[in-house]
């Protein structure tokens, strides 16, 4: 577990699953209200957790460094790529380039899971605020990651498929939450090479947990 509501955002999880898969649930009462799942670009995507303006702010600066990549180089930026740029710019606070004023005046206080395909497949990549990354096969953040951690830990093996998966995901997430799992309460995304970043619809995350 990175950050809590108490330290800024209590009661969400957030999981993204193998093969460059990505689940997240956000318990709010309004669950379109703020957004937890972007989309960097086509191939690429990212969960967060922690300072909804602090994951704004980094989700930008992903976007502007993936548009640049592909008009400097016309391709897409590798998932490795992006998330080094991140990082990069977490240890860039309390500094301005060339005289200017510094983009924060403190560390950033939100926690990534930024998912994605490129030429080397589906990738997976945990960033922590102090700028920090890990790639992994499968990783949780946000309430209740220790228990889903452990979860994903035992049952995870790179052969699932992407039904696998879902079900997966959302079985590990209705046993951590702490309010009931439901079609409002969860939101689920998907990066994969045939489609690349898609956010799944109420009615395909109801036919998830269908499957429950």
């Amino acid at each position: 577990m990175f950050l809590t509501r108490s330290e800024y955002d209590r009661g969400r999880q957030h999981l993204f699953r193998p093969r460059g898969r990505l689940f997240q649930v956000d318990d709010l009462l309004q669950a379109t209200s703020i957004e937890k799942i972007y989309e960097i670009d086509r191939h690429l995507g990212c969960a967060v957790s922690g300072l909804t303006p602090d994951a704004r702010t980094i989700i930008e600066h992903a976007r502007v460094e993936a548009q640049s990549h592909q008009f400097t180089f016309n391709e897409a930026i590798k998932v490795e790529s992006v998330t080094q740029a991140v990082c990069d710019l977490a240890l860039r606070f309390g500094e301005g380039a060339h005289g200017q004023e510094a983009i924060m005046s403190r560390p950033f206080g939100v926690a990534l899971l930024i998912a994605g395909v490129d030429e080397k497949g589906p990738q997976l990549y945990h960033a922590d605020p102090s700028g920090t990354f890990v790639q992994w096969d499968a990783k949780a953040i946000g309430a209740g990651s220790e228990g889903a951690q452990t979860e994903l830990q035992a049952e995870y093996h790179k052969s699932l498929s992407l039904v696998e998966a879902e079900t997966l995901a959302l079985k590990i997430l209705k046993q951590v939450m702490e309010e009931k799992l439901n079609a409002v309460n969860v939101e689920v995304a998907a990066v994969t090479t045939a489609k690349g970043f898609h956010i799944y619809s109420e009615d395909q995350v109801k036919a998830i947990m269908e499957r429950l």
